[in-house]
């Protein structure tokens, strides 16, 4: 017994030893190593926000100038309009812009609050939003235009007075990326219409158009008077077409052809017709009245084209922005989409020509994004809605001038939170070692120009020890020697020797060949 024990005893040791490792085994397969390191010191962290093309500063609503003056009970009305979009989304997409989805939160804040006056409407603004001065980078204000919705004469039939058609989007229009079902195509990008089954080729212009290339396909809305009404409805996106039986058709935004947006009033401006500080649409109108022949020339100019859809709303119902909710007169602005959420609020001050064309309006108001446009582009550019009629046209038609931004960025994103996390820069060199290694490129530097350093193989393969030694008449002194150094450039390394490639024959099989005997 205790032989066999003896005998046996080398097995389980080797056993033993056997089971340790394969313990040790899974135990770094369950517990890899990098698991024990200590995490990074920034490890992902969340970077102030970026908007393309701007600059921003924090600053305090007690700064802004009209902030406590203003009606935020209006404001607030028109950001819980715009909420609702925004927080009926129970899986919404990710959104590249600066904002992103951070205006679900406040959203949903509004959507649970009960408030009925403009007191605890401001502290509604204060609680959830930081204010931060906004404006394109390098200058200190942004700019803002005007528009609205026009109210027209129109028939629903070709007449002698009502001659000029209002065209739905046709069939043969494309834009890539975009389904032809979609409401609303982009008002940016390049537009097809296509021949055959494949072949795709610019849209028509709006001098083809309004020559008929498109007529008789069955697409017209309605018809107007002449092209300026038209124009005029293309440029704000909109219009009320009164009828000869009382009843009134909307019609909205739904397409465009892929040409860029021409600004008729700067080409009368640059031709010396209209003087920069009278232009105004109401004076594009009256110049096109009394020059019917030039008009149609200088209309042509721009060959953007605007395709409608009808739209079902009443009398009473305010226009719908590209958000698809009402706009509210004196509240709603367009901003760039490339670069704002939809909702996000804006306060604007101002002194503009509200009262006349001569006034300067103070004008600070808290307005909430909720339309788009093509001539709309940069991070402090706005155009406010002043609602529908001859009135607001005319106080629109006036706005051409300089403003200045506050936007109001959720806490969640506040950049100075954000920003005392980032990690800093190292230290500047002092300035004895700036002068010890100048930053200069010795191919750049203008000395060097006319003749640059030769550096070969054979001179930087030559030991320092058999450099032969500097005689006293070039080295008069230690200190002279070491700035001659300094200046010197730094040689490059030695270049990589060329090897040439050794072609290695890839393994012969011999393959044996046998005979097969019948």
């Amino acid at each position: 017994m205790a032989r066999e024990a003896r005998s046996n005893a080398p097995g389980l040791g080797r056993f033993a030893a056997a089971r340790w490792l394969i313990a040790a085994a899974l135990s770094l397969i369950l517990f890899p190593a990098h698991a024990a390191r200590p995490h990074l010191p920034y490890p992902r962290l969340a970077w102030p926000i970026e908007i393309t093309g701007s600059q921003y500063a924090p600053v305090a609503f007690a700064d802004i100038a009209g902030w406590n003056e203003d009606d935020h009970l209006q404001a607030f009305d028109a950001f819980r309009t715009s909420c609702r979009p925004i927080a009926a989304q129970r899986k919404p997409q990710s959104d590249p812009k600066a904002l992103g989805l951070s205006l679900r939160d406040p959203c949903l804040a509004a959507k649970a609050a009960d408030i009925s006056d403009g007191a605890k409407a401001r502290a509604f603004f204060e609680t959830h939003f930081l204010p931060l001065r906004i404006s394109r980078l390098g200058e200190g204000e942004g700019f803002v235009t005007g528009y609205y919705e026009p109210v027209i004469d129109g028939s629903r039939t070709q007449t002698d007075v009502y001659t000029v058609p209002v065209y739905r989007r046709p069939s043969n229009l494309f834009v890539r990326g975009v389904r032809q079902s979609a409401s609303g195509l982009p008002n940016k990008g390049q537009v097809f219409r296509k021949i055959g089954r494949r072949k795709l080729v610019p849209y028509y212009d709006r001098a083809e158009i309004e020559d008929g290339a498109i007529d008789g396909r069955g697409l017209e809305i309605c018809w107007l008077k002449d092209q300026t009404d038209l124009l005029f409805s293309q440029i704000q996106g909109s219009a009320r077409v009164l009828l000869e039986d009382g009843s009134t058709v909307r019609i909205n935004y739904d397409a465009h052809n892929g040409y860029p947006y021409t600004a008729v009033g700067r080409i009368l401006i640059e031709r010396n017709i209209i003087p920069k500080d009278q232009m105004s649409m109401q004076k594009i109108r009256e110049w096109m009245e009394q020059n019917p022949n030039e008009a149609d020339e200088l209309r042509r100019q721009n060959k953007s084209y605007v395709f409608f859809r009808e739209v079902q709303l009443s009398d009473k119902d305010e226009a719908v922005g590209a958000q698809g909710v009402p706009l509210t007169p004196g509240r709603s602005i367009a901003v760039d989409k490339s670069l704002h959420v939809y909702g996000t609020p804006f306060f604007i001050e101002g002194e503009l020509p509200i009262e006349s064309e001569l006034s300067k309006t103070p004008f600070r108001r808290l307005m909430i994004a909720q339309d788009t446009g093509s001539a709309i582009v940069g991070p402090a550019r706005a155009d406010l809605y002043f609602g529908a009629g001859l009135e607001a046209g005319k106080v629109a038609g006036r706005l051409r001038h300089n403003a200045r931004f506050v936007i109001l960025v959720p806490k969640s994103l506040d950049p100075v939170a954000r920003g005392r996390k980032m990690p800093v820069p190292d230290d500047r060199p002092s300035e004895k070692i700036a002068k010890l290694f100048p930053q200069t490129d010795p191919l750049k530097d203008p000395k060097n120009a006319a003749k640059p350093p030769e550096v070969t193989a054979a001179t930087t393969a030559r030991p320092a020890a058999q450099a032969a030694p500097p005689s006293p008449a070039a080295v008069p002194s230690q200190a002279p020697a070491v700035q001659a150094a300094v200046t010197k450039p730094v040689p490059l390394p030695e270049p990589r020797p060329k090897v040439e490639a050794v072609s290695v024959k890839p393994h012969q099989r011999h393959l044996r060949r046998y005979r097969h005997r019948r």
